[in-house]
């Protein structure tokens, strides 16, 4: 045990001396209190010190002492449905203990000790495994079977493993390894900073599903991928990133609230559990599970959240599991970052920011990936990893934003005039982007449509062209226009309100699968290709606009999913029976 004396506190940083022997990255108990920190930096016998709670009423002189071993996370059943603080202490049984204000130093195990889980073993006495192999499971929800693994870096043999009912530090068997016989339990612990092992990292070839028309069609994000959401305040981040985690066909999410407003966790809280996951129908608190740093919690403690969530995603992704990481937002984690190089007086980069900005930012997204997992079943995991930016002013040129747009492959720009429009997701068409477009397109060749990509590709098209053409509408009115172009523009606002606006809060609209997004998306261009026909066959491009039909396709969106089709086939024959009455008058005429 390494014991040293507090000479300097700095905010959340303290440094103490007499710690020779630590070494980097251990956790250390500060003061009388045992405040958990965790050492960042050393100095010959002095060691730099990131406090994870208030360090009010700490005073020079007063005891540090090393546990020895690094920030790691308990990894086993009763992680799914929980809600924790940065460092994995388990909120709602700190509440239970301490009422609403939480005591300094208090130290809860992650993982309820008490309780017990019901195991079933897969395998039997005599059994050579090596690390990642799985030897049983427990149901933990009606969703999540927690698959029990041996641990990355033992192999051996099984000597004996019992089914049955155990608690999550009891003693389920033993592994008769070449340094001895090890105890299996059903939890094992890892650092938090160090990423999981995996056999091969594969490149992503399915996408994350989310049900959201303007990400699955113009930007979608692959399972295994990384994305950013950078926007100003109020230009609904938080409504994206709530989305995804309602409604993305992941088996797990892990939703990390990083220094942000209490209120937004608090939504979570109580919006999930009421919220029935449409594939397993149990609400979808039974497959996600919370990490809450809250803006009025010590700022050091954001830097633990990240890394706390990313490897509890990677364990479930080991046991073959897509998952996706959520972290709202980045740029508070950042915001950590910048006050403790400042504290640590280190050279500053661009505004303030450390630099090495960019290589922590690379550090969480590169845990990402779809993956060949530990194991000699070859199974795959997929881990996603979402991050929200918020720069100042939505300002996107500052060193966080550009940082995230160097390492990420997808870019959700939010733009706050459509935010203020009421037009949610307010992911701008014209500035956001996705790199796995072109990888993911045999994907929805083979399982949607053969002309997915085309009917994509022209969906971005009209958008662009409305751009162009509101150019010269405010330079000339759109009288001056052509049919044609006046038509383009029916059809991108056809596009803009029918399509890519979504509501959140009708059960209809909040979600649409993939067919019927395809449906929908070639309903409005079908409107636009025929009345171009009528158009040339002289009908008025102004009656076209008018036509009756235009508000069944304005509310197509709403068609149930299982009832669509029928739904959309009968808006066609309506469009074509009114096309083909304009035509007949304009030949009347």
């Amino acid at each position: 045990m390494v014991e040293g004396r507090i000479v300097k506190i700095s905010g959340p940083l303290v440094i103490a001396e007499g710690m020779k022997e630590a070494n980097m990255f251990d956790v250390v108990h500060v003061g009388e209190n045992k405040l958990i920190g965790e050492i960042i930096e050393m100095h010959g016998d002095r060691a730099s010190i990131q406090v994870y709670e208030e360090t009010a009423g700490l005073g020079r002189g007063e005891r540090v002492v090393s546990t020895g071993m690094p920030l790691s996370v308990e990894l086993g059943p009763g992680i799914v449905t929980n809600i924790y603080d940065g460092i994995q202490r388990p909120l709602e049984k700190m509440m239970e203990i301490c009422g609403s204000n939480i005591q300094k130093g208090i130290d809860l195990p992650a993982l309820d000790r008490d309780k017990k889980w019901k195991f079933t073993a897969s395998v039997k006495a005599g059994t050579q495994v090596s690390g990642g192999d799985i030897v049983g499971f427990v149901d933990e929800t009606e969703v999540i079977r927690h698959k029990i693994m041996i641990p990355p870096n033992m192999n051996g043999t099984v000597k004996e493993l019992f089914s049955g009912e155990y608690t999550v530090t009891d003693r389920i068997g033993v592994l008769e390894t070449e340094n001895g016989e090890v105890p299996l339990t059903l939890m094992q612990k890892w650092p938090v900073r160090r990423s999981r092992p995996y056999r091969e990292k594969l490149p992503p070839s399915e996408p994350m599903v989310t049900g959201q028309r303007t990400i699955d069609t113009l930007f979608p994000i692959a399972k295994g991928g990384t994305a950013c959401v950078p926007g100003p305040f109020g230009s609904g981040k938080t409504v994206v990133q709530h989305q995804l985690a309602k409604w993305s066909n992941v088996d797990l999410v892990v939703y990390i609230g990083c220094g942000e407003r209490g209120n937004e966790m608090t939504d979570v809280l109580g919006e999930f559990p009421e919220i029935i996951d449409p594939r397993s129908g149990e609400t979808l608190m039974k497959r996600t599970v919370l990490i809450a740093n809250t803006s009025d919690m010590p700022v050091a403690a954001r830097e633990a959240s990240i890394y706390t969530g990313i490897t509890i995603a990677e364990y479930f992704r080991d046991m073959g599991y897509s998952v996706a990481v959520i972290a709202d937002s980045t740029s508070r984690w950042a915001e950590a970052l910048r006050e403790m190089s400042g504290r640590l007086e280190e050279m500053p980069g661009d505004e303030g920011y450390p630099a090495y900005l960019t290589s922590r930012l690379a550090q969480f997204y590169e845990r990402a990936g779809d993956v060949v997992c530990m194991g000699s079943d070859g199974r795959h995991g997929s881990l996603s990893a979402i991050g929200a930016v918020s720069p100042q002013g939505g300002d996107i040129s500052e060193p966080v934003s550009q940082a995230t747009l160097r390492i990420v492959k997808v870019f959700w720009g939010l733009d706050a005039s459509l935010a203020y429009r009421r037009h949610f997701p307010a992911v701008n068409w014209l500035t956001s982007y996705s790199l796995y477009k072109d990888r993911l397109e045999e994907w929805f060749k083979e399982n949607i449509d053969s002309e997915w990509s085309d009917v994509s590709a022209e969906i971005s098209r009209i958008l662009q062209a409305e751009s162009e053409l509101d150019e010269i509408v405010k330079l000339v009115g759109v009288d001056a226009l052509s049919a044609e172009d006046r038509l383009t523009l029916e059809t991108a606002q056809s596009v803009r309100e029918d399509y890519l606006q979504q509501n959140a809060f009708a059960d209809t609209d909040a979600y649409t699968p993939l067919k019927q997004q395809f449906a929908l998306a070639r309903l409005i261009l079908s409107f636009r290709d025929k009345a171009s026909e009528a158009i040339k066959a002289g009908a008025d491009v102004q009656k076209i606009s008018e036509i009756g039909v235009r508000e069944r396709i304005g509310r197509a969106k709403a068609a149930p999913a299982d009832r669509f089709e029928e739904e959309y086939a009968d808006i066609e024959k309506q469009l074509d029976a009114e096309l083909a009455a304009l035509i007949s008058e304009r030949s009347d005429d």
